[in-house]
């Protein structure tokens, strides 16, 4: 696996190495040692898939807050995605900046999201599957996060007909 830093702290994305022949290919995306040796957490205890129908979809930006604060690893396994995180960590050198990546079905990328971040996406093609692997499991009652659009962030979404819940729509903004 390939791992590279983004722009903000402790994000990083995750490249498997295919090892091709005639039948296709064959590649590792987790690895307890791997992850370990690069100071990732290690811990998954829970994984979740979200289907979204409608290319401009957008999920998020949510987090969980402490004491059950998540690590996650984002996939797309369906379609495509433009992800986000969001740095939310106030003691953070990246505090309320963002990064955002392309996320397919054809690059096999992931996006390792440290706790104390928040996470979204756009889908930029119909019928997009992603996949998540969590170091926390899901607290409805620690569930938070924060408007999509708020310009404490100034994220550049791609431009579409989004389809939005309301609680997404209606989070609060956010004051650093």
């Amino acid at each position: 696996m390939i791992f590279t830093n983004t722009l903000l702290s402790g994000v990083l994305t995750i490249d498997p190495e295919p090892l091709e022949d005639t039948r296709g290919f064959f590649a590792r995306i987790w690895c307890e040692r791997e992850w370990a040796a690069h100071g990732l957490n290690t811990s998954i205890v829970q994984c979740s898939v979200s289907m979204n129908k409608r290319k401009g979809t957008l999920r998020g930006l949510h987090y969980q807050a402490a004491p059950h604060q998540e690590t996650k690893l984002i996939r797309c396994t369906r379609g495509s995605i433009f992800d986000v995180v969001v740095d939310l960590r106030s003691t953070s050198p990246t505090f309320c900046r963002y990064v955002s990546v392309l996320l397919s079905a054809e690059n096999h990328r992931m996006i390792y999201v440290p706790e104390g971040c928040a996470h979204g996406f756009q889908t930029l093609q119909d019928d997009t599957e992603v996949a998540y692997q969590m170091s926390a499991a899901y607290a409805p009652e620690y569930a938070r996060g924060v408007r999509w659009d708020d310009p404490a962030f100034g994220i550049a979404w791609p431009p579409d007909d989004r389809t939005i819940l309301d609680r997404d729509q209606n989070y609060p903004s956010f004051l650093p």
